[in-house]
């Protein structure tokens, strides 16, 4: 727990320093947000739909197809919220998925102590892909459903099309991998609950007359939201209380309140969307505080996540370093996001990071081995953090 002003605790460091103006045009002309209260605002307030998050490419469906909660704005999207609500409250969580986060959480960590040595990317991916499966009712997948997402969700992205060879091969990789998460994992569970009714994600796309093709794609929203980000935090997550004796200490010895704004604190340092787009439909005036700035409609709006959560106006002094008692007044920041869009999940990851990292850590002798490497999707700002293998002694040594 750092408390030098002049240090930055992240690991996954974008490599921006934060500028001085609120908001400011990039070279394309995109309006990029950096302060905390004019983010939230613009989140919260009328004016903007989404961009960005391969929204180009779903607004290229036939219109007759639904598109996933993710992409959709307004009264739609607001209504689909408030019925999918309940598979979200923290009661629902502690009590229908916390003992679920514990026995996957036991199974990998099993794997742990069988090898003496495991990637932590793996075992919380199986973590995350295990909860969130059970929440969108993913739960009929045949084997191999990690190494499909793998596929689906690869380190380097290319871009799709039809002019050139590259283009050519994602296409065809994608409409792949789409196909086999189709037959696989999605086809399976719609037709089990078609046989019989769960109460869960599926379940409530179906009754609503969803297709086949539409409840796929909100799987894979939910794949993304929900099993690649956790995966992702819960490595910078771990590699922050491998490098910090002190914080490691303070997580140790908390009960899961003070832990979870441990996680809290940690989220909003380091989110793990670094990007937000807005697409403005209107003029929207964003109230900076040298002044008013007006967004004409139709431009597109940039929110800079790792910016506007350390911006020291609302998340006080030293705002790069690691102090978990601020997580009470501002908690992840807008990690989550925030307004319509927040992320409905944000409960379920820090709980499912904290079940399984609380238990990481109390085994005794673990530590960290190898260097971790971080990269960056660029088209979100994400990190992915890969080479964190977590060790234990060899039998006899200590």
């Amino acid at each position: 727990m750092q408390s030098d002003e002049q240090h930055s605790a992240r690991k996954a460091d974008r490599g921006r320093t934060r500028p001085r103006c609120p908001v400011s045009r990039a070279a394309d002309g995109t309006w990029q947000v950096h302060d905390f209260a004019v983010a939230r605002a613009l989140l919260r307030g009328p004016g903007t739909v989404q961009a960005g998050l391969g929204i180009e490419t779903v607004e290229k469906l036939p219109r007759r197809i639904r598109r996933p909660v993710l992409y959709r704005d307004g009264a739609e999207h607001r209504e689909h919220r408030r019925q999918t609500a309940r598979f979200f409250t923290p009661r629902r969580v502690d009590e229908h998925y916390r003992d679920l986060m514990v026995r996957i959480a036991e199974e990998q960590l099993a794997r742990l102590r069988a090898s003496g040595k495991a990637a932590l990317s793996d075992l919380a991916f199986d973590l995350a892909i295990g909860v969130v499966s059970e929440v969108v009712g993913l739960r009929h997948s045949r084997p191999g459903i990690r190494r499909r997402l793998e596929r689906f969700f690869p380190e380097e992205f290319g871009e799709p099309g039809l002019t050139s060879v590259r283009g050519l091969y994602w296409l065809l990789r994608q409409n792949t991998n789409w196909l086999r998460i189709h037959l696989a994992d999605v086809r399976p569970a719609v037709r089990a609950h078609r046989r019989r009714e769960e109460d869960d994600l599926i379940s409530h796309l179906i009754a609503e007359g969803c297709t086949d093709a539409e409840i796929l794609g909100e799987c894979l929203t939910f794949a993304a939201a929900g099993m690649v980000t956790t995966r992702e935090f819960i490595c910078l997550a771990a590699w922050h209380l491998f490098s910090d004796a002190e914080l490691l200490a303070h997580y140790r010895s908390s009960d899961e309140a003070r832990r979870l704004a441990v996680l809290e604190e940690l989220l909003r340092l380091e989110p793990v969307i670094g990007r937000l787009r807005r697409r403005t439909t209107e003029a929207v005036e964003l109230a900076c505080p040298g002044g008013p700035v007006t967004v004409p409609p139709g431009d597109h709006v940039e929110l800079l996540l790792d910016d506007a959560n350390s911006d020291p106006g609302h998340v006080g002094g030293d705002p790069l370093c690691v102090r978990p008692d601020r997580a009470r007044e501002v908690g992840a920041g807008l990690s989550f996001g925030d307004g319509p869009h927040r992320c409905p999940g944000a409960h379920i990851a820090l709980l499912e990071t904290d079940v399984f990292l609380s238990r990481l850590f109390a085994l005794d002798g673990v530590r960290m081995s190898g260097t971790p490497r971080v990269a960056f999707q660029e088209a979100i700002g994400g990190y992915e953090i890969r080479g964190l293998t977590v060790a234990l002694p060899r039998p006899g040594r200590r």
